[in-house]
This record gives structure tokens, C-alpha cells and sequence, in this order.
């Protein structure tokens, strides 16, 4: 049998870090990363044999757990006809239509391939449109990896301690304004002193790739009002929590109207996926109806489209929601119950299938608040969960993420498992 351990050292010979994305080297809670065989509704299998509850859900995108059935038929189905034609295909006219069915903010839809992919168009679409070089984002949010938006960025850049990534130049970084979450005096001078410069706003309505952390009260109104007020762009970056924490995500949550949705992870069913949308008036600046240029070979791509198409039919089954808030709310008291008593500080916070842990007194409010979370402790209670069958986010700065297959005996176990470090540590 190849293990993880062989799989790794012929990885690092080819791969830069061994690894295709930087958080999955396991770097800031130490040891080395296991490599996964085959997974199952809420359980992977590592090329070691070892079963994991997976609480990362291939970071989101499985909120039906792994390997369901119904996505399975749907991918097997359309690959009959084949796996990719650079031509319109029918799925993607489904897809747009069940996005605009779902997200009422959507009224025109452009599919692509990452959620990298999405926030990168949707920023250049924002520019276009409005004829302004400079965006607004927030410290700590993750927007993808484009050069424009990996400044100051949470996940796997937080982790790292490269906020900054070498390779950006500085007259691009120049064209990005980064400030506080939650600050709205902030963003009232940011305007004042840029007039008529900003195209937009982009933020993550809940960041949660900084863990997870919630808008202060009435903070989302205020950013729809003032980029009224200034003309600008508001994008939601709903990449992680579109269709994760309601049909139509944050958005429907706060009963806010964003200008643009960016979206991935869950409307590919697992296979590699990207879009963004909204108003018609703004998308129509794509072309070939207009002057903003944005294309991709693969996009649309049928097999992903079937994929996504199952995966949010699934989601439109009454209960659906509601049961996975309650599975989030079982986490969140047991968690919270067994700190408590172990006397450790902490945050846990919890949103529908989202949820996190900061080891802190520190409410989590903004990078800097989320940043006193003891990262120590974090890595101990990730390997001591580790070891005993429960893969959480490696990273003290990730958020977890639940699926509808947990429900039942995986939750109970995992629950238990987690509990039971927490008295160790």
C-alpha cells in the first residue's frame, strides 16, 4: 500500500510544497498532510486506511457530503455525451436560470471556472462600468488570488503570514483600499478622500476566511447605502456562503440587494466552478454585448453544470436548512459546553452550517480581533482531533463546514471525539 507519507515525498519532489494549495501543507499546525483515497457521505478515507469525519468539505463545496448519489448520476448522465464542447450547451442555460431563480439579486448571470475567476471579472466588470480604477475591500477577507485582491487577505495567505504576496506589484496594490471590517468611519473617509474614484466595494457579507466572524448590526445597510450614495459597486462575495447558508445566501439572510454576487464551491457539485451576476444593466458591459472582456475555455463546462444543477435541486427540498442550523447548533453547544468547563477562552461562532473556534475572550469582530485567538492551542486541539478521527480546517483562521450527510451517528461521533481533546488540552 502507498502511504501518505511515500504519496508526500514524491509530491514535494514535482509540487512545489508538496502540495496544489498552500493551507494544505499543514505548515501552521504542524506534521505533514495525509493524502485521500475515496470519500463517502461524511467520511474520507486516507491512502493510510484511516477514516475522518470531514468537517472541511472540500472547503464548502460538499454540502451534501461526499460521493451523493444523486450528483454522482447527474455527472455519469451528462458525461454520456461528453466532457467538454467550447460551445453553449443546455445545462448552462438551466444553471443561470436556477441561480436567477434562487438569488433574486441575479438577473444576469456569467459562468467561469474558480471563485477566483468570478471576484477577478466582477472587480473588472465593476471598473468598466463605472469608469474608476480603485476598489474597497476589507482586511482579512479572502477574495481569490488575483493580484488586486491579495492584499491583506485571510485564509491560506493569513495563515502563512504572507498577507502580502511577493509578485503584486505596487502600483496594482495602490488601486486597492483596505480597511477594517465593520468600521464605518472608515469607509466614510476612504470615500472622502477618493472622490469619484471608487468603482466599487467587495467583502465577504460573513468573512470566513478569517474564521468566522458576523457584520455588526445594520454595517451591511450602511455599505448598500453609500455606495448608492457615491455610485459605486457593491459585490458580495458569496463564493463560500452562497447557497450554503440559504437559497439565496447572505443576501436573502440581511435582505440586502447587492449590485453583483460572485458564487462557487456548491453550483459545481464538487467539480471546479466559478460565476458572477446581478443587475442587467451591469452585466451587459460583458462582452460580446459590451466593452469589458471576459472569457474562459472550460466555462460552462456540461459535467460541472450537471454537477451543480443536482447539487441545488437538492437544496430546494423543504428542511434542508433548517436541519443543517441545527446540526451547526449541536456543534456550537457542545464546543462552548466543553471550554467552558475545561475554563479555556473562547469564541465559538455559528451560522447555519458554518462554524468556528477561537481560542480567545476577544469577541472576533475584524482581522486584528480574530488575530488574538491563540494559534497554539488551535494547532494542539486540531492534531488531538486528528488523531482521533475528525479532520477540521488546518489553520487557526479557516472556517468549518457541515453537510447534510453528518446527520445521525457522524455528528454524535464527532461531537464527542471534539469534546473529549478539549478535556486533554
Amino acid at each position: 500500500m502507498t502511504t501518505s507519507e511515500d504519496l508526500f515525498a514524491r509530491a514535494k519532489r514535482l509540487i512545489p510544497g508538496g502540495v496544489n494549495s498552500p493551507v494544505r501543507a499543514f505548515r501552521s499546525v504542524g506534521g505533514a498532510p495525509f493524502f485521500v483515497e475515496s470519500a463517502q457521505g461524511a467520511t474520507l478515507t486516507t491512502a493510510d486506511g484511516k477514516e475522518l469525519i470531514d468537517f472541511v468539505c472540500t472547503w464548502g463545496p460538499a454540502i451534501h457530503g461526499h460521493n451523493h448519489p444523486v450528483i454522482r448520476e447527474a455527472i455519469a448522465k451528462a458525461l454520456v455525451n461528453g466532457t467538454s464542447f467550447g460551445t453553449p450547451n443546455p445545462y448552462e442555460v438551466e444553471m443561470a436560470e436556477l441561480i436567477a431563480e434562487m438569488v433574486p439579486a441575479i438577473k444576469k448571470v456569467r459562468m467561469c471556472n474558480s471563485g477566483t475567476e468570478a471576484t477577478m471579472s466582477a472587480i473588472r466588470l465593476a471598473r468598466g462600468f463605472t469608469g474608476r480604477d480603485k476598489i474597497i475591500k476589507f482586511a482579512g477577507c479572502y477574495h481569490g488570488h488575483s493580484d488586486s485582491l491579495l492584499i491583506k487577505a485571510g485564509s491560506g495567505a493569513l495563515t502563512h503570514g504572507h498577507p502580502d504576496s511577493a509578485g503584486v506589484p505596487a502600483s496594482f496594490a495602490r488601486e486597492t483600499i483596505v480597511l477594517p471590517f465593520n468600521d464605518r468611519a472608515a469607509v466614510e473617509k476612504a470615500y472622502a478622500a477618493n472622490p469619484d474614484a471608487i468603482a466599487g466595494i467587495i467583502l465577504e457579507p460573513y468573512p470566513a476566511n478569517v474564521g468566522l466572524i458576523r457584520p455588526a448590526e445594520g454595517y451591511l445597510r450602511f455599505l448598500r447605502e453609500i455606495t448608492k450614495q457615491h455610485e459605486s459597486v457593491l459585490i458580495f462575495d458569496e463564493v463560500m456562503t452562497g447557497f450554503r447558508l440559504a437559497q439565496g445566501g447572505v443576501q436573502e439572510i440581511e435582505q440586502i440587494t447587492p449590485d453583483l454576487t460572485t458564487l462557487g464551491k456548491i453550483i459545481g457539485g464538487g467539480l471546479p466552478v466559478g460565476a458572477f451576476g446581478g443587475r442587467a444593466d451591469i452585466m451587459d458591459f460583458l462582452a460580446p454585448e459590451g466593452p469589458v472582456y471576459q472569457a474562459g475555455t472550460l466555462s460552462g463546462n456540461p459535467l460541472a453544470m450537471a454537477a451543480g444543477i443536482a447539487a441545488l435541486k437538492l437544496l430546494q427540498i423543504d428542511g434542508v436548512y433548517e436541519s443543517l442550523n441545527t446540526l451547526g447548533q449541536k456543534i456550537q453547544s457542545a464546543l462552548s459546553e466543553a471550554l467552558t468547563a475545561r475554563g479555556i477562552a473562547h469564541q465559538v461562532p455559528q451560522k447555519g452550517s458554518m462554524w468556528c473556534t477561537f481560542f480567545t475572550d476577544t469577541p472576533a469582530c475584524d482581522l486584528v480581533s480574530a488575530q488574538t485567538t491563540d494559534a497554539e492551542l488551535f494547532g494542539r486541539f486540531f492534531r488531538g482531533c486528528l488523531d482521533a478521527g475528525v479532520y477540521l480546517p488546518p489553520s487557526a483562521f479557516e472556517t468549518c463546514f457541515i453537510s447534510t450527510a453528518h446527520e445521525g451517528a457522524a455528528i454524535d461521533r464527532a461531537c464527542d471525539i471534539m469534546t473529549g481533546v478539549i478535556k486533554k488540552l
